[in-house]
């Protein structure tokens, strides 16, 4: 079954991203979609087992990821951002966690400051009913299995070199005045 490529209308006039920075993340969305679906339609007409086939069985992970974690940081933005709901589940599971928004915030931007290339991911574990705040390097290491990316943020250079230059903690800062917390309160709850 083949992938589409999904529209993000919701990025159109986010503060602190510029119209091409976001033009130029949505092209290369897009490659990420046309891999994932390349390498399924190679891989079924590989044969199981050999080296050819298991390489290409590693490279989707890195194209599916890719095309995924994309996605879930487009949604997670917006023109018209949102506060997270006071008395709402994650804002009570945050504040039980971190002590308040503003210690959660504080913490998720200094992951996302860390140096190197990657993403910072919000995630869910709805077996020890934890949040965490976690580093991933690259699209298909470092993800907690069984947990929930509730927020996504990318960090590599091409979301924000265009705008920000090498200037990280401003692109940070402009990420979290455009946060959809109605998405993202929708993701926990969904969890």
């Amino acid at each position: 079954m083949p992938y589409t490529a999904k529209q993000f209308a919701n990025l159109s006039g986010v503060p602190g991203l510029s119209e091409q920075l976001v033009a130029n993340h949505l092209t290369l969305y897009q490659g990420y979609v046309t891999n994932a679906n390349k390498l399924l339609e190679i891989l079924d007409a590989k044969e199981p087992g050999t080296v050819e086939y298991s390489e290409l069985q590693r490279r989707l992970g890195w194209e599916w990821n890719g095309m995924r974690l994309h996605e879930l940081y487009f949604e997670n933005l917006s023109a018209e951002s949102t506060s997270l709901a006071e008395g709402g589940q994650l804002k009570s599971e945050i504040d039980r966690i971190y002590g308040s928004l503003e210690s959660w915030q504080k913490n998720f931007a200094a992951v996302g400051a860390m140096r190197g290339i990657g993403w910072v991911v919000l995630y869910y574990d709805p077996e020890a009913k934890e949040l965490f705040n976690t580093w991933i390097t690259e699209h298909d290491g470092g993800h907690l299995a069984g947990a929930v990316p509730l927020l996504v943020m990318d960090v590599f250079e091409h979301a924000y070199m265009l705008d920000y230059q090498l200037k990280r903690a401003d692109y940070i800062a402009a990420f979290m005045k455009a946060i959809d917390w109605k998405m993202v309160s929708g993701r926990f709850t969904g969890a």
